[in-house]
Formats: structure tokens, C-alpha cells, sequence
């Protein structure tokens, strides 16, 4: 019997079966549901941690403790965890260890849409790529197998299709694994430099045995169709190229695309007339090929033809295989390209049953993302985009505010940098502009002053620059679906937990000058900006309101609405962007349906002409 699941959930499912005890991940799209159905097992021990550096230095921990462990994160959490994932190829495993990254082409949601299988080729780990969610879940169970055998870490590598996309799944039970019991190893665990230098020698003979077994593997095949044209593919591209050629090429298609296959890379390729390497982003798999320096009849193509930039689909595909589907007709490479625009492609809807859309294709309206009606960010945000400052911006929800009407946010660099990067520019303005006053202002949300802001603050504070910190305390992590953070007083399995209290742990860091307000009071907000501003120091402003989506915390007043006697059509109401907010003809009106009683609205009206509903008119409080 087949269960239709995702890749995320294959992936807990696997792990599951594989025996694992320990799972550790910080939230982040597309990884997230993994750790999220990891929860639902009761055999593992779940946990968010504060960031993906003490995600995988737990994992590590618990293997080296002797029980099966596995640690999930996106593909920029991997930059954040790259220190550990470096020595933990060093250290090796005792019971297995498998890091999942969630790469995202396209930028769905994230800064970046760099490609995680460097990292695999950088720290010297063998890489699984899945292709579907049975491959996820195989994929899985055979990473612990190979960690242990070959004593290493396995990167096992999604990218957002595979991680969301669903398709059938065979299941199976859940195997108890065992591992040697702890022992003390200084001369493998204890990396000082005396001990590092004979480990790198280790990782290097592990890698000649990793690659062997890459050549059998049988992640690794060939499958056979017209030698006229031979697609090297890995992962969700694998399914894209199969789609559109079909039968009319044959494939190397490759499961473990790390170490990489070369003895089964040179069989297949002496077999085909042309070779195409079909991946998104990187030429990672083509630079592999190149390198086997192979003499070949027909130039080896890739990026020559497949993008470099942004996620591949079968349309693109369709689009950029064009001239190799002439080819496999038996006509001259570069003949039947077509113009993206064009709406023909020759014979693809023939090879791959495919057929690009003409150009009467619906036009959709685009809609500008913003804050949902009752966020508690939109004050802040409204105040912000008043000032005249400099506002260093973090990941979250509130990068939002960089959105019009607001427009209050210079910068985004990564997670947690804002503290630290309006740091860096408050300092520039000191050098620059000696006794001018000039501020610069921080946000960060609570779940990433956790993850990687606290050392941000801990420096201005050290350094005793007066760069000013917003935290948005909305109480959850809220922009990868309401994950739960050292400060919502809950663990990933819903249990109780420690809360972190905010203003003690600023304060304790250093900061003399902490103020908590309400940010749905924009009078408030605005005069705990100007005291701050008023204060050479580092300060900090705690804007304490929980998520309007967070159902354990959610209050719902009475709606607000126009009344249109007195309003006087100015529309300032419509800067705080509020989707409760709408236009018919010249008025404005408040859905009452969608409106949360934040009272927002009312406040930036100057006529009082926003008023809460009575609750003889429907409402109750």
C-alpha cells in the first residue's frame, strides 16, 4: 500500500524507519515540515533549536552518544552550521548522522539561492540527491546505512519541489539501530591541531572508498533509450529532462552525485552521441563530467543551454533542450530553437508531450505581499517610515516593511545580521558625521534575536555604539508557520517550556536603556523611539504584541469602521496598509469580516472618522 506524502515528510519517515532517536532543526522554508512530522514519532527525541549551528553541533553530540540522529535546515541555515559541518567530517560518527539542506531555487523564500552541493564537495561528505519522495524516504534509510559504514556525516539534498512536492510513497517499519557504545577517542573527537592534521588524511581515504561505492551504487543508473542524446541529471531536474525527452534520450541519472561516479560517468557517455547535463543553478554536475576529459564526438553542453539562474520546470526545460530535440530527430545541433515568446517548439509536444502556452496566456494581476490585517508590526513599521534613519533590516515577517507605502527598511542582509549591521553604519556615521546627531535603527524579530541576534547586541554593547534595536515580540516564529521559540513558553511537542524573558537577557547582556511597548499604541511607539534617540548608548525598544495568526494568544475585538459623514476622503489611512482596508469609489471602507480591532487605522485619522463598531451593531468585545 502507497501513502501519497511530500519529500519533507518521506524524509521524517525514513529517518524514522531507520531507527533514528534525535532530531534537531531550526525552522526554515522548505525544511521545515521535516522536523514537524519528526514530532508525531514518539520513538524521537524532537527539538527546535536556537539556530542551525546548535542544531547540527547536537546532532553531532547525540551520534557520538551513540543513538541515530538527524538535523534539518534550509540552505542558508547550512551557512550558519558551517563551522560544525566542517569538523564533523573531521570527527566522523558513531551512530549515524544525516544533515538534510533544503535548497531554494527560484528564491521562494529566501535572500539567496546558492547551491548546497559545494558543501558536500567543500567538507568532503557524500551527497544523496532524491528525485521524488520515495526516493526521499529511500534515500533516508540509506544515508544512516552509509554513515555508519564509512564513518562520516551524510548531506542528503532537497530542493524546495522535492521537499513540497507530494507523490506516492511505499512505506515500511521502523528498524531499531544499535551503535557501539561510547568511548573516549581523543586522537578522532578532540580536533586540536595534532589531531586534525592525521583526520584530514582519514576524510581523504574515506572519500577513494565513498567514491568506489558510488560506482556500484545503485542510487546510480543508466537508463536506456535513444544513445542518440545521454541526459546527466540528478534531482528534481532528472524528472523535468525525463518529462520532455522521455524515450528519446537515455540518462545517467545520478542519486548520489557525490563523490562523483567517473569510471559509470565515462561508460555512459562512450555510449551516447551527445551529452547534455540537465541541473538547476550550478554547474556542479557539468564541471564533474568536463573533468573526465573525455574526447566525445559533439561538445558536451550544460549551462551552455540549461539557465544558471532561478528553478527549472519542464517548460524551461522543453524550451532550453530545443536544439538537442532537433538533434534527436537526426537534424544539425541549434536548429529548431525557438524564441522563448514564440509559442513553438517544433516537435517538443511530440518528444515530451508537452506544448508552451501561446501568447493569449491570462494575465494576472500582481499583488504586493503585505502585513495580514492585526499585525502587531505595522505601527512600528508606520513610525519607522517617518523618521529619517537609517533602518537595518533582518529575515522575517518584518522584512515587509521594506514594502511601500512603508518603506522603512534599508537593508536585509542575513539571518540576524541587522544588529550588527546598523552597528557597522552608526559607526560610519560617527567617523563621517562628527556631532551630528544621526541614529541607526535595528529590527530583528524574537526568534531571530535568539537565533543569531544576541551576539550582534552583545557587541554594540561592548563597543558602546548607539545603534537602537527593535525587537518585534510576536511571541512565535511566525513567517515559517507559527514554529515555537525560546520565548512562547513551548517546545516543538507542545509541552511547556522555560521563557526566555526578553528585557532580563537584554539587560544582562549590557544594555542599560530597555523599553517594552505596546506596538498596537502608536503614540507609545513613537515616544519610546524619541527617548531612545534622545540617549547616546545602545538601547533597546521591546515591541511586545503577539502574532494576529497565533490562536493561543489571539484576542478578537470589535471591528472598526469609516464613518463616511466625516471622513474627508484623504485616504492617510490607507499608509498602514492594512488588507481590512478597501476603496469603493471615493470612500474608504473597513471589512468587517477581516478587520481585528487593532485600531491601527484610527489612530493615523486625523478627523476621527475611524471609530470601533458598538456591540449592539454586531460586535463583541
Amino acid at each position: 500500500m502507497k501513502t501519497l506524502m511530500s519529500g519533507n515528510e518521506a524524509i521524517a519517515r525514513g529517518a524514522w524507519e531507520a531507527g533514528v532517536r534525535f532530531a534537531s532543526a531550526y525552522p526554515g522554508t522548505p525544511s521545515t515540515e521535516i522536523l514537524e512530522n519528526m514530532a508525531k514519532y514518539q520513538e524521537v527525541r524532537s527539538q527546535w533549536s536556537v539556530n542551525e549551528k546548535t542544531a547540527l553541533e547536537a546532532a553531532l553530540g547525540a551520534s557520538l552518544g551513540g543513538v541515530r540522529a538527524l538535523c534539518a535546515m534550509k540552505h542558508v541555515g547550512l551557512n550558519v552550521a558551517a563551522d560544525p559541518l566542517f569538523s564533523s567530517s573531521y570527527t566522523g560518527v558513531n551512530a549515524g548522522l544525516v544533515i538534510v539542506t533544503a535548497d531554494d531555487p527560484g528564491c521562494h523564500s529566501s535572500q539567496n539561492e546558492q547551491d548546497n552541493r559545494y558543501y558536500a564537495q567543500a567538507a568532503k561528505l557524500p551527497l544523496l540527491e532524491p528525485s521524488d519522495s520515495q526516493e526521499a524516504l529511500d534515500f533516508a534509510r540509506t544515508a544512516f546505512e552509509l554513515s555508519e559504514e564509512y564513518d562520516t556525516p551524510v548531506l542528503l539534498r532537497v530542493t524546495t519541489r522535492v521537499a513540497h512536492g507530494k507523490s506516492p510513497v511505499a512505506t515500511g517499519p521502523r528498524t531499531e539501530a544499535t551503535a557501539p557504545a561510547y568511548e573516549r577517542t581523543m586522537a578522532k573527537h578532540v580536533l586540536v591541531p595534532a589531531v586534525a592534521r592525521p583526520r584530514h588524511a582519514a576524510v581523504e581515504e574515506r572519500l577513494v572508498q565513498l567514491q568506489a561505492y558510488a560506482e556500484s551504487s545503485p542510487m546510480n543508473r543508466i537508463e536506456w533509450g535513444s544513445r542518440r542524446l545521454g541526459v546527466v541529471s540528478s534531482g528534481v531536474a532528472y524528472q523535468y529532462a525525463r518529462e520532455v525527452l522521455g524515450d528519446n534520450a537515455s540518462y545517467l541519472k545520478l542519486g548520489m552525485s557525490f563523490p562523483f561516479p567517473d569510471a559509470l560517468a565515462r561508460s555512459f557517455i562512450s555510449q551516447v552521441e551527445q551529452v547534455i547535463v540537465v541541473e538547476e543553478l550550478e554547474p556542479f554536475l557539468e564541471q564533474a563530467v568536463r573533468a573526465l576529459g573525455i574526447d566525445v564526438k559533439h561538445p558536451i553542453e550544460g549551462k551552455s543551454l540549461i539557465p544558471l539562474t532561478g528553478e527549472l520546470d519542464s517548460r524551461t526545460v522543453a524550451l532550453s533542450l530545443a536544439p538537442a530535440l532537433a538533434a534527436a530527430e537526426g537534424r544539425p545541433l541549434g536548429t529548431a530553437s525557438a524564441p522563448p515568446d514564440s509559442g513553438a517548439l517544433g516537435t517538443v509536444g511530440e518528444l515530451g508531450n508537452l506544448s508552451a502556452p501561446g501568447r493569449e496566456a491570462e494575465q494576472v494581476v500582481g499583488r504586493p505581499p503585505m502585513f495580514c490585517a492585526g499585525c502587531p508590526h505595522r505601527g512600528v513599521f508606520y513610525e519607522l517610515g517617518r523618521l529619517p534613519v537609517m533602518v537595518s533590516g533582518d529575515i522575517g515577517c518584518y522584512a515587509l516593511g521594506a514594502m511601500p507605502p512603508f518603506a522603512a527598511m534599508d537593508t536585509c542582509i542575513d539571518m540576524g545580521a541587522s544588529i550588527a549591521a546598523g552597528l557597522g553604519f552608526q559607526t560610519a556615521l560617527d567617523i563621517l558625521r562628527p556631532g551630528k546627531p544621526a541614529r541607526t535603527i535595528a529590527v530583528i524579530g524574537d526568534s531571530t534575536f535568539f537565533h543569531s541576534g544576541m551576539t550582534g547586541l552583545l557587541d554594540a554593547a561592548y563597543n558602546s555604539v548607539g545603534v537602537i534595536t527593535i525587537i518585534l515580540d510576536n511571541r512565535i516564529t511566525a513567517m515559517t508557520g507559527h514554529q515555537e521559540n525560546p520565548g512562547s513558553g513551548f517546545a516543538l511537542s507542545g509541552a511547556p517550556a522555560r521563557e526566555a524573558q526578553l528585557a532580563a537577557l537584554v539587560r544582562a547582556i549590557g544594555i542599560e536603556m530597555v523599553q517594552t511597548v505596546d506596538p498596537f499604541d502608536l503614540a507609545q511607539v513613537r515616544e519610546a523611539i524619541a527617548v531612545a534617540m534622545g540617549d547616546p548608548g545602545p538601547s533597546v525598544i521591546i515591541a511586545h504584541g503577539p502574532c494576529a495568526l497565533l490562536r493561543r494568544l489571539a484576542v478578537k475585538r470589535l471591528a472598526y469602521q469609516v464613518d463616511q459623514d466625516t471622513c474627508r476622503k484623504c485616504k492617510a489611512c490607507l499608509r498602514v496598509a492594512c488588507p481590512a482596508l478597501c476603496v469603493e469609489g471615493d470612500n474608504v471602507q473597513i471589512d468587517a469580516e477581516t478587520c481585528v480591532g487593532c485600531g491601527i487605522c484610527s489612530q493615523v485619522c486625523r478627523f476621527d472618522s475611524i471609530r470601533q463598531a458598538r456591540a449592539a451593531e454586531g460586535g463583541e468585545e
